[in-house]
């Protein structure tokens, strides 16, 4: 099962400078909008595998190591029950001080879930990475005006992820790792 986090924004503000208008009317003082430098954003938590997508969780702040146990307490052993039944998995997330936190790894013992010796700053291998980029394409067009409206968007787009979509995602898992290794670790296509 692969886990991550991802930051959505509710405006624009941080991709600099845009004008939208219609053809001719750019110069017009009435066709431009201000951006927001800081906007408004929500942090989403989720985990994936071959069979499908968990529950979404809202992050409301930084994650300690506390807050992190909670998040899988309450969102990835339930992803857990959904995606695999009784079945054995095995757990990846990055190496955020939360997560590598010896708390964390305990929980983990005591839960008998082994995880996974991912290397840090690994993005091309992650497929989750290409699934928040896949619900970050859905969601272009969505205005939201403020947090819980950006929420319910979030949620109805990651309701479209089909189990074919991930499968194909956690599939190219070998091709992933062959490119990192033949480009001695710098960026891939991934």
């Amino acid at each position: 099962m692969f886990s991550d986090e991802s930051k959505f924004c509710i405006s624009f503000g941080n991709q600099g400078p845009r004008i939208w208008s219609k053809r001719g009317e750019a110069q017009n003082p009435r066709s431009l909008k201000s951006s927001v430098k800081f906007p408004q954003s929500v942090m989403v938590w989720c985990a994936m595998s071959s069979a499908g997508v968990g529950p979404l969780c809202f992050l409301r702040s930084k994650v300690n190591a506390a807050g992190y146990q909670e998040v899988l307490e309450h969102f990835m052993l339930p992803a857990a029950d959904q995606l695999y039944g009784d079945a054995d998995f095995i757990f990846q997330q990055d190496l955020a001080p939360a997560q590598s936190a010896k708390a964390t790894s305990t929980w983990f013992k005591d839960h008998g879930i082994p995880v996974l010796n991912w290397p840090a700053n690994s993005p091309d291998l992650h497929p989750i990475e290409n699934l928040w980029g896949i619900v970050k394409r859905k969601m272009r067009y969505a205005r939201s005006n403020n947090a819980e409206e950006l929420k319910a968007a979030i949620r109805a787009t990651w309701a479209l992820i089909t189990p074919e979509q991930c499968h194909r995602l956690i599939d190219s898992m070998p091709r992933r790792i062959a490119a990192v290794i033949q480009a001695k670790g710098a960026p891939t296509k991934y």
